[in-house]
């Protein structure tokens, strides 16, 4: 402990003799003074005095406040001007979707109006194809019944030449001369 106590003494010695040292060394200048009578700060603070009172007799306040006055006149007027524009543009905005929404009712009619005419032109083609098809069968049953006709008209034709042919063979087989005047006469007598 006395070690201690030693060097601190010793180092309080020390810094006693650097303190000394140092404030041996600072010189002391004279401060100026204004006519020898006035310090600097009072010199400063007279002349702002004297400066803002030039500034407040000149009217420098009410410049400032009318050009901050105009400044906030400006801005009011910009910012009521971006009001303006952002209601032209929200009704601008509304508009478009308004049209947007119309334009997509429209497709989805157009595109429901051009099925119901699709559905229509089938449904037509298909009407016409079964007419078609009814008027080319009774066109088709007509031609088989005309060449039925046809047939059966030439067929009792063949018929009727052929019962002619016989039958005139058979009377000229069967008839002579004598029973052809006896035949005549009974006609004639019979008139």
């Amino acid at each position: 402990m006395a070690e201690n106590v030693a060097v601190e003494q010793g180092l309080a010695h020390e810094g006693a003799e650097v303190a000394g040292a140092t404030t041996a060394h600072v010189e002391h200048h004279a401060e100026p003074a204004l006519l020898g009578i006035a310090p600097p700060v009072a010199v400063v603070s007279a002349s702002m005095i004297v400066l803002l009172a030039i500034a407040v007799w000149k009217g420098l306040p009410g410049m400032l406040t009318r050009g901050l006055d105009s400044q906030i006149a400006e801005i009011k007027a910009q910012l009521e001007e971006a009001k303006t524009l952002r209601a032209e543009a929200e009704a601008l905005r509304k508009e478009y979707a308004d049209k947007i929404a119309n334009a997509e009712k429209d497709a989805a009619a157009m595109l429901d109006h051009a099925r119901h005419e699709a559905e229509a032109i089938v449904a037509k083609a298909e009407q016409d194809t079964a007419d078609v098809i009814v008027r080319r069968e009774k066109m088709a049953q007509d031609k088989i019944a005309a060449a039925e006709l046809a047939a059966v008209t030439d067929l009792r034709n063949q018929a009727a030449a052929a019962a002619a042919a016989a039958a005139k063979g058979l009377i000229a087989s069967n008839h002579s001369a004598d029973a052809d005047k006896a035949l005549v006469d009974q006609a004639i007598a019979g008139i």
